[in-house]
């Protein structure tokens, strides 16, 4: 049988896992051999959901109205389990706010809230014990699933934690609401559960006073780490949990309103997976008239993933998954013969004379201007953010622009030109619209049209096709390389590192004309 993803090819497929199953809604299709290999991989599976929505998040209503909309989202997840279950997967994650979905105020949110004992104090099976503790009922079903599927199972829901006056920090209501991950084992167990740490509008929820940093054992593949959403662009919980070099997998709820051209759910996810060298099991919420789908099963080398902005279904995506994921190779002479182009930029790096004939400096201070009739700088707001950029004009190049500390460079060729806008832009300080954090970017874009003032516009189709090295002095080490090509693909890094302190991103042989390359750096201690 031929192996066959969402957005990825055959090759691709068979490098990774051998086998892969991808299943939406009801409809399960096996496209590979069903044998796993038990001693390097196990079979992993996400559920990219269309929760049914309350018709008015913000009115008042009942518990029993809220059990009786979550239970019809629950009834698809059990439907999802079984469907995985036949194809022997192991663990399967579900989106955040599937269950109870979103925009409900502090009061209104109240009904569709579980209680949840924590699991350091109490060892508790709902599925076994659905008696023990009042307003369980959605841990019980999640934890019966879990025993009918034989499966680890991570789910989103809203919990709540009665607190005491005497608590400097308890709200005037008497109580703590928390956006909440949970986790149970094959047998029903609560395992873990984590609390989002940052929250992205979520008026109805408190952040925790302290973080959780919640990792997991499973017998199938060892450590997991576990965040929400918006985590994944912050220092805690993410990247420290991911000090433990024990956490080989992160598992992953989100609810990701994509943002062209760098932040789209599925760029994120696989960034985060090659950055950090771990597989990470993203599932998303689904929902297209709000830009919401993307979800996958990412590894350092490897995507099987699912964008529709289309369909108005839920989709499954099943896929095994390595135990000790392999990285990207980072430095430059670790492949063996170097091509020309490699050479070119190593020799760009040490600081050796470039023609003056290819070499296009642009706006860096103190840089050496090697050509008068370097293209034109500009600026566009990218990303909410005020973008400086140069056009990439011609068949090959070699460009260069700055913004603050940052040096972006790009050498470049192009078998054949399109009738299309491409500009590298760099952006190098704090983003303040749905969010504050600071950033250094480098990127690579196709512009919405023709004019500079297109160029960080969102765009999903594209002819160019380059062969290239994009690299920058970033002062952190915490970069997202990020390949999107035209229809929503995820490309791979031929080689990214770092090389005589820049880190670079290098491509060739794209499938598809590019819509992004970028190497998206955070620096956390400037937030």
């Amino acid at each position: 049988m031929v192996c066959i993803m969402s957005g990825a090819s055959r090759q691709l497929a068979l490098l990774l896992c051998g086998c892969c199953v991808a299943a939406l809604g009801a409809q399960a299709e096996e496209r590979c051999p069903a044998e796993r290999h038990q001693a390097a991989q196990y079979v992993a599976a996400v559920y990219e959901h269309r929760s049914i929505l309350s018709p008015n998040p913000l009115a008042l209503t009942s518990r029993k109205q809220a059990l009786e909309l979550m239970n019809q989202n629950l009834d698809i997840y059990e439907q999802q389990v079984m469907i995985a279950a036949q194809k022997g997967v192991q663990i399967i994650v579900f989106p955040e706010d599937g269950i109870h979905g979103f925009n409900f105020t502090r009061t209104s949110i109240y009904p569709f809230l579980d209680f949840l004992p924590s699991p350091y104090l109490v060892r508790w099976n709902p599925c076994l014990e659905p008696h023990r503790f009042h307003d369980t009922e959605v841990l019980q079903r999640l934890s019966c699933m879990a025993v009918k599927g034989e499966m680890f199972l991570v789910a989103n829901l809203g919990t709540k934690q009665p607190c005491h006056s005497s608590d400097p920090g308890c709200p005037n209501d008497g109580r703590y609401q928390y956006n909440t991950n949970v986790v149970f084992s094959s047998n029903g167990t609560l395992v873990d559960s984590y609390r989002k740490q940052n929250l992205y509008f979520e008026a109805a929820f408190n952040t925790p006073l302290e973080v959780d940093r919640i990792t997991f054992d499973t017998p199938f593949a060892g450590k997991f780490g576990i965040f929400t959403c918006f985590d994944i662009l912050f220092f805690d919980p993410a990247v420290r949990l991911l000090r433990d070099s024990e956490v080989k997998h992160v598992v992953y709820p989100t609810a990701w309103m994509n943002q062209l051209p760098l932040l789209a759910a599925i760029q994120i996810q696989r960034g985060f997976a090659i950055a950090f060298g771990v597989n990470v099991l993203a599932a998303n919420i689904h929902h297209p008239s709000l830009g919401m789908t993307g979800s996958g099963i990412h590894a350092p080398l490897k995507s099987f993933w699912h964008h529709d902005m289309e369909s108005p279904e839920g989709h499954l995506i099943i896929a095994q998954v390595a135990k000790n994921p392999q990285g990207l190779i980072g430095t430059g002479n670790a492949t063996g013969k170097m091509d020309p182009s490699h050479s070119k930029f190593l020799k760009i790096l040490a600081g050796d004379p470039y023609s003056e004939k290819d070499a296009q400096d642009v706006h860096c201070d103190g840089a050496p201007k090697w050509n008068t009739n370097a293209p034109p700088t500009f600026n566009s707001e990218m990303m909410y953010d005020n973008f400086t950029l140069v056009p990439v004009w011609g068949k090959e190049g070699y460009l260069q622009v700055c913004a603050n500390s940052l040096c972006c460079r790009l050498l470049y060729q192009r078998p054949t030109l399109s009738k299309e806008l491409y500009a590298l832009g760099v952006f190098d300080g704090l983003h303040t619209v749905h969010g504050t954090y600071y950033v250094q970017v480098c990127a690579l874009v196709k512009c919405g049209g023709l004019g500079f003032e297109t160029c960080g516009q969102e765009v999903t189709e594209a002819a160019g096709i380059f062969e290239f090295h994009l690299w920058g002095n970033f002062s952190t080490s915490y970069i997202f390389p990020m390949l999107l090509t035209s229809g929503m693909t995820l490309e791979t890094p031929d080689q990214l590192g770092w090389e005589n302190d820049h880190y670079f991103l290098r491509k060739s042989e794209l499938s598809s004309g590019l819509v992004t390359a970028a190497l998206y750096g955070r620096l956390h201690e400037k937030d």
